[in-house]
């Protein structure tokens, strides 16, 4: 370890590799509120949080699990067209809680363009809600709306039977057949449509 009058520890949660306070400071500092989007493996979480002297307040959140509970999802969790929804229904959400704008925070995830955080984020916007942001990072359409994983059910469908029932099989004990993915996308979110009139 390191020795000397220069060298000074890091906080516990830089070490661990959970916060970067250099960027949460100017986050705070801005004065708005922060969207903070938490994508794990199987799911994602969107909060929008206003800081304060004894720690972050949550106004709003959203769980891409309410999908499944509320309008009955069949698909996966964690993929780019649920980032979407998830943040189309947390925009909404806040929307109705008199929450229009704030500044995006993604911790210390990597800013990949096109990947679920910026697919969350479009969401958020196009539900009504104002973060600086540029457009450019936006996944393409076909892979918000879930055409390329309809698109890939169909290519293995025509050309091996076997590997499409281990690949999508998940889906179809559901009862829900990938090749609808687009159609289905809309559908669910026309129903937060009409849920947040």
């Amino acid at each position: 370890m390191a020795r000397g009058p220069r060298y000074h520890v890091l906080f516990r949660r830089r070490r661990n590799g959970k916060t970067n306070f250099y960027y949460r400071k100017r986050l705070i500092v801005s004065h708005e509120l922060r969207i903070i989007i938490r994508p794990s493996l199987k799911h994602i979480t969107i909060q929008i949080a206003e800081a304060q002297l004894i720690g972050d307040k949550i106004l709003s959140a959203t769980h891409s699990s309410e999908l499944v509970k509320i309008f009955n999802w069949q698909g996966g969790t964690g993929n780019i067209p649920t980032a979407y929804l998830t943040g189309y229904l947390a925009g909404k959400k806040a929307l109705k809680e008199n929450l229009e704008n704030g500044v995006l925070d993604i911790g210390i995830s990597k800013a990949v363009y096109g990947n679920r955080l910026f697919a969350a984020l479009k969401g958020l916007v196009d539900a009504g809600m104002e973060i600086p942001h540029n457009e450019k990072i936006y996944p393409p359409e076909e892979r918000i709306n879930g055409e390329h994983i309809a698109n890939y059910a169909n290519f293995l469908a025509d050309s091996d039977v076997t590997h499409s029932k281990f690949q999508f099989g998940l889906y179809k004990k559901r009862g829900f057949h990938p090749q609808d993915f687009p159609t289905y996308f809309e559908e669910i979110k026309k129903a937060i449509d009409a849920q947040y009139k």
